[in-house]
This record gives structure tokens, sequence and C-alpha cells, in this order.
């Protein structure tokens, strides 16, 4: 399993950033694949989360609203689409695949991308 972010970068406060994470080595359209970030100091916490066979999506409450989660079967990627971004959402961004459901808990995830830096 490889997992590739990209599309992290600075931005100010208020403007959108949008993430992309490139999947090989598994079934993607039949995942659970997720969002997750980690601030210096700070615990790895889960922002969204999908099912890439289609219809299911769960999203972190300090997210919702602001951020969409979605995907591209045919060029097996999930998209992170960050909009009205605050200073607190600056942190390493990481997407995973294989979880049991769609859950937000890092700890159920088997397979990591490496992450990509998100500043606001």
């Amino acid at each position: 399993v490889q997992l590739v972010e990209s599309g992290g970068g600075s931005v100010q406060a208020g403007g959108s950033l949008r993430l992309s994470c490139t999947a090989s080595g598994f079934t993607f359209d039949d995942s659970d694949m997720g969002w997750f970030r980690q601030a210096p100091g700070k615990e790895r916490e889960g922002v969204a989360a999908l099912y890439t066979g289609g219809g299911v999506i769960n999203y972190a409450d300090s997210v919702k609203g602001r951020f969409t989660i979605s995907q591209d079967n045919a060029k097996r990627t999930v998209f992170l689409q960050m909009n009205s971004l605050k200073p607190e959402d600056t942190a390493m961004y990481a997407c995973a695949a294989d979880a049991p459901c769609l859950t937000l808990d890092p700890r159920e995830y088997n397979s990591w991308g490496q992450g990509t830096q998100v500043t606001v």
C-alpha cells in the first residue's frame, strides 16, 4: 500500500487549500480512507473519512461546514478541500487507509502517507 499526499502550503487565514492523496496497492473503490492532522505538541486527530464505495462520509466537528472530503476513483485519489482556514488548522496533514469502519480514530488505520504541511 502506498499513499502520497500533495497540495499543502502556506495560506492566510480565511483562505483555501486542496489536498490530494493518491493511492496504490489495494482495492481503492472498496476502502475506508481518512484525513488526519497533527500539530506540534498535540496528538494526531481525525479530520474526515469516507468510504470509497460511495455514500458515507464522517467529519470532525471542528471542520464541519469548512472542509469537504471527496474522491475520484478513476484517479485513485481522495481530496480534502479546506475553506475558511484558521490558524488552528495549522498542522501536518496525512491520509490513511484500511480501517474497519468510518472511524476518525487514527489508531484504527493501518496504512499511512508521509503527510503534507499546512500552515495558516
